[in-house]
């Protein structure tokens, strides 16, 4: 159950892009990540209002500023310099990266059903989506590892951090205190380069209010409180594997609503990334 939970919450993170592309295309990032962030955690705030203790709040603004304000900033500059195609790549090898940290880092030795699992992903990433026939973009390179590396580093935060507070306390001022972070830095962007608001300033179109909708309520609210429920139930590792839905769901908005084609082998190399994403939690509950 946890996987598929694991999946839900990477295939909603997965709309980033379309939704970004289609929705808020000339949006500045580091607005998009506090609109993103700041208000999903006052409606979370809402539903359960509790203040951290004073000793929690400098590891909540710490996990704040890596999981939320650097990574949120990361992934809207990596959706308005790279292809879905590079993106999805990084994505998929997102495992392999945990699996490395936890080895290193935890001294966790990975199971050879794991490393059979992320060499495949990786392999058929790369025949998915073909990225040496694209032009890269260095600075969303730059930005696709560094939210690789937030992705790893902001799970550990938080699974350490949900050792010793409630995971809704975790989850809510997290996004609250990197939500503000992000505001601030936004609000100084805009007092020293306002032509880079210039599509904000000219109003709202319903496409755009449906856009801030999404990512705040399906994206951020729903995702996000999946995703710090699960790091109590699971390792990195094994949650990464369930970003495999984060590229899936990529391609199939591209398909939706940019009209996107693809051939029946690349509809195939995806359901071997999914069986291969589900390889681990199967191969555990063979062996039970």
């Amino acid at each position: 159950m946890n996987i598929i939970l694991a999946l839900l919450t990477a295939a909603l993170w997965g709309t980033t892009y379309g939704v970004t592309q289609y929705t808020l295309p000339d949006w500045p990032p580091l607005l998009l990540g506090a609109i993103r962030a700041l208000p999903a955690g006052l409606i979370l705030l809402c539903v359960r209002p509790r203040l951290p203790s004073r000793q929690h709040l400098w590891p909540l603004l710490k996990l704040g500023a890596v999981n939320i304000a650097l990574f949120f900033s990361l992934i809207f500059v990596m959706a308005h310099t790279l292809p879905s195609a590079i993106s999805g790549v990084g994505m998929v090898s997102v495992p392999l990266f945990a699996m490395i940290f936890q080895f290193l880092v935890l001294k966790h030795k990975p199971s050879v059903a794991q490393i059979v699992a992320g060499v495949s992903l990786l392999l058929l990433g790369l025949m998915l989506f073909n990225p040496g026939s694209l032009t890269l973009n260095p600075v969303g390179l730059v930005a696709m590892l560094a939210a690789i590396g937030c992705i790893i580093v902001g799970s550990r935060m938080t699974q350490t951090l949900s050792g010793k507070l409630h995971w809704w306390d975790v989850l809510v001022w997290q996004l609250i205190l990197g939500g503000a972070i992000l505001a601030l830095i936004s609000a100084v962007q805009w007092l020293l380069a306002p032509a880079g608001f210039a599509a904000v300033a000219d109003g709202f179109s319903g496409r755009e209010l449906a856009g801030i909708g999404w990512i705040v309520l399906f994206n951020t609210v729903l995702a996000y409180g999946l995703y710090v429920f699960l790091m109590q139930r699971m390792s990195i590792v094994d949650f990464t594997f369930g970003g495999i839905a984060n590229p899936i769901t990529g391609i199939a908005l591209g398909v939706l609503l940019i009209g996107e084609q693809y051939s029946q082998t690349q509809y195939l190399l995806m359901a071997g990334m999914i069986v291969s994403s589900l390889l681990p939690s199967l191969w555990q509950r063979f062996k039970r």
